[in-house]
């Protein structure tokens, strides 16, 4: 049995899971995957409806979208937008915008609340069709869930806490 207390998980090495791109070393540990999840600080920026579902473009679009809105609501919020000035003014609204906490397992993603650990949503992994980041800012990145109530697709938008 592995260190999680379930049997021993054996994977191909990470050079042979993908053709495209090599990849060195796992930044998880198998079992951390399957049999827990691991968990990311992000700033939630938002979602948004998607009409049209055309994968990782409407994920791109929605990002892009809110990345000028958050520009928009920091410029708009700031008194002093010059280089250092405007980094820590802007810093300081970014403590407005909702610090949560992106916990992934195989079984999907949930959001929870940074500050009082309660969850705020949830969403299976068979509800997910679309992940990516925003090519602008690699920091910035989305996913696209079904709504099973409304049979709408939302895009949710992150930036990531640390990179």
């Amino acid at each position: 049995t592995g260190d999680w207390g379930e049997p021993s998980i054996t994977l191909r090495p990470p050079n042979e899971a993908t053709a495209s791109t090599p990849v060195q070393y796992w930044q998880h540990h198998p079992e951390k995957l399957i049999f827990q999840s691991c968990d990311y600080k992000a700033f939630y920026l938002g979602s948004m409806l998607v009409k049209e579902l055309r994968g990782t473009e409407s994920t791109q679009d929605a990002c892009a979208k809110m990345r000028v809105s958050l520009a928009l609501f920091l410029q708009c919020n700031t008194t002093l937008i010059i280089s250092s000035f405007w980094f820590q003014k802007s810093t300081e609204q970014m403590k407005k915008v909702p610090t949560i906490v992106l916990s992934v397992s195989y079984k999907g993603v949930k959001f929870i609340d940074a500050t009082n650990k309660n969850i705020i949503a949830e969403h299976e992994i068979r509800n997910i069709s679309c992940a990516a980041q925003d090519p602008e800012d690699l920091s910035t990145f989305a996913y696209i869930t079904k709504d099973l109530k409304t049979n709408h697709h939302y895009c949710h938008v992150f930036t990531a806490f640390d990179v």
